[in-house]
């Protein structure tokens, strides 16, 4: 019996070790993914956010300019609403 739990034991040692390298090891590939395909997006979906409008920049101008870079991709849904309320505000 006393070799039955050894075993057991054992296997649940290997078991264990082998989940927590396998994870790792996941986790490492997946961060190298996410870092390759941030590089090869094109340069205009990296550029940052607009920033709010200059004086006397005409508001509902800006703002539909905010809304087709929203539509293109460029701006998140987050990004548009933070811009839209600068505008707004100021």
């Amino acid at each position: 019996m006393p070799g039955l739990v050894r075993g057991v034991a054992r296997t649940a040692v290997v078991a264990g070790t082998a989940t927590a390298v396998s994870g790792r090891v996941r986790r490492r590939q997946g961060n190298r993914w996410a870092e390759e395909e941030q590089a090869q997006q094109p340069a205009q979906q990296q550029a940052p956010a607009p920033q709010a409008a200059p004086a006397g920049d005409d508001s509902l101008t800006r703002l539909k300019e905010l809304g087709e870079l929203r539509d293109q991709g460029i701006l998140t849904e987050e990004e548009f609403a933070a811009q839209k309320a600068k505008i707004l505000n100021a």
